[in-house]
């Protein structure tokens, strides 16, 4: 008699992860090994019991389903096939997955409970005083918080260790931008240093690109390049917060960023170290709400809902 396949379905959603155990558990030749929420949890299932395949989702909160992929396949080389709304074959997410060693991608089961392709994307912009406002910030946030990308102004040898030490205090995981990091819930991108780091889109996946650049509004990374790019790419579905800073280094992109209607959000005078770039941003018009530090995570995830 032969075997079952053995599948591992990884998905966030429960709705997904129920849909795919029934559509799958129909066919005889199939068992449901198990199912995880996030690729940690999977990780540890592998500990135990490898399956004979992989049923993999992309937009995960604590790691993304691509870096997972590159995990899988440098330990357990199995067969993986994404099952995300989120790819298209043919799209540049698409042939990056298959370049990982993905097998097969499809699309996701219809069902008017996971319809939900595009999520708001949070982008920030800090400097002088910022890395103290930005550990109070990310301290109030819960673990599945919108995915953030951040920009303070830093030295390039010192935002790595910068984002690892807000990853011990945070409920949020906290690195330092890669190109291509998919920007998910539960996660927080922090702009490498001396490099600007610019949101993309591909499908309804958000994902940043680094890359080296000309100096803008006198910086690199550049508050301004971020959220130019983040208007573009997210448009409505942005928030912008700009903290305290000296310059006005992010002024210009925040009110475009407000003109695709998304929420701007500045940091008021009292609790900025330095109130130059967020009165800057005001100034220019581009700024919706001024708040007190400790008000901002709360009006952040409001505006996400």
């Amino acid at each position: 008699m032969q075997n079952k396949i053995k599948v591992l379905i990884v998905d966030d959603s429960a709705v997904v992860r129920q849909t795919l155990t029934e559509i799958l558990s129909s066919d005889p030749m199939i068992e449901i090994m198990g199912s995880a929420s996030d690729p940690f949890i999977a990780a540890d299932r592998l500990l135990h019991q490898i399956p004979d395949v992989i049923t993999l989702d992309i937009e995960m909160p604590r790691m993304d389903g691509i870096t997972f992929l590159q995990k899988i396949m440098t330990q357990y080389p199995i067969p993986v096939v994404i099952c995300s709304s989120l790819t298209e074959k043919g799209s540049e997410t698409a042939l990056k997955i298959f370049e990982y060693g993905a097998v097969e991608i499809i699309a996701k089961p219809s069902s008017k409970a996971m319809v939900k392709t595009t999520e708001k994307v949070v982008v920030i912009g800090a400097s002088t005083g910022g890395t103290e406002a930005l550990r109070m910030f990310l301290e109030d946030l819960p673990d599945d918080s919108p995915g953030m990308v951040i920009v303070q102004h830093m030295p390039e040898h010192f935002t790595k260790a910068f984002a690892q030490r807000l990853d011990t205090l945070c409920r949020v995981s906290v690195k330092e931008a890669e190109d291509n990091d998919s920007v998910v819930r539960g996660r927080v991108l922090i702009a490498h240093g001396n490099r600007h780091t610019m949101l993309k889109r591909s499908g309804a996946r958000y994902y940043v690109e680094v890359k080296d650049g000309p100096l803008v509004s006198r910086h690199r990374p550049s508050v301004d390049v971020l959220f130019r790019s983040a208007a573009r790419y997210a448009g409505k579905n942005t928030v912008a917060v700009i903290m305290t800073g000296m310059g006005d280094d992010g002024a210009k992109g925040m009110l475009e960023i407000k003109q695709t209607g998304a929420a701007t959000i500045a940091q008021d005078e009292q609790t900025s170290v330095v109130f130059g770039m967020p009165h800057e941003a005001i100034k220019l018009g581009g700024v919706d709400k001024i708040l007190p530090l400790s008000n901002i995570a709360q009006h952040v995830l409001k505006q996400c809902r």
